[in-house]
């Protein structure tokens, strides 16, 4: 199934040069993921406020594009340099979930018309990544599958900033867009449940 992750090896070798550059002057993979946590807060934060500052909108791609960087990082950086701990594995997991959460809850005060949409997006996105980790406590693979994991949604939540900033007239159809993209979570969400039993 297409997804987004499936260009992360690609990505990972852009970020080469980055990894190195933290580890030098003493990064560690957990400071990483704490401030891929932090930086989440702040996207959220400024997403909340961009109907005051629209430039704001903008933080969304250039926010989100940067997260998924540092999300990359951190893993690099633990297998690359043997940071791998019981400890950066919980920061992980729970640091996405709470992450996602920090940026996607101001689309409730943009989508308010979509209210019952959006918290099934925002719901959906914690059953998804909680189906992607409760498939490694099965089978022993923690799974990615799309077609809108982390980083699909990312990117399309990127989009919705582009075009609230340039106030391109998308209400009239942001009940289909956030229908459409609950029926791919779900449909991700299976596929690593399914995954996840095969394996076995």
């Amino acid at each position: 199934m297409i997804s987004i992750y499936n260009l992360k090896p690609k990505f990972q070798q852009l970020l080469r040069p980055v990894l190195n550059l933290l580890h030098r002057i003493g990064f560690t993979a957990n400071h990483i993921t704490i401030s891929s946590i932090i930086l989440s807060l702040v996207i959220g934060i400024c997403f909340w406020f961009a109907d005051l500052y629209t430039i704001f909108f903008l933080l969304l791609p250039a926010g989100l594009l940067i997260r998924m960087a540092l999300n990359a990082l951190d893993g690099m950086m633990a297998r690359t340099f043997d940071q791998q701990s019981k400890l950066g594995e919980i920061l992980n997991e729970i640091g996405d979930i709470i992450s996602d959460l920090f940026i996607y809850f101001p689309l409730l005060k943009f989508f308010i018309s979509d209210l019952y949409l959006v918290v099934g997006f925002l719901c959906l996105s914690v059953v998804n990544e909680f189906s992607g980790l409760l498939a490694k406590s099965v089978s022993g693979v923690r799974r990615y599958d799309g077609p809108m994991g982390k980083s699909d949604r990312a990117f399309f939540i990127s989009i919705l900033g582009i075009l609230l900033f340039f106030e391109i007239p998308i209400h009239d159809y942001s009940n289909i867009i956030f229908i459409v993209l609950n029926v791919l979570m779900i449909l991700s969400t299976y596929k690593r449940l399914s995954g996840a039993l095969k394996h076995v």
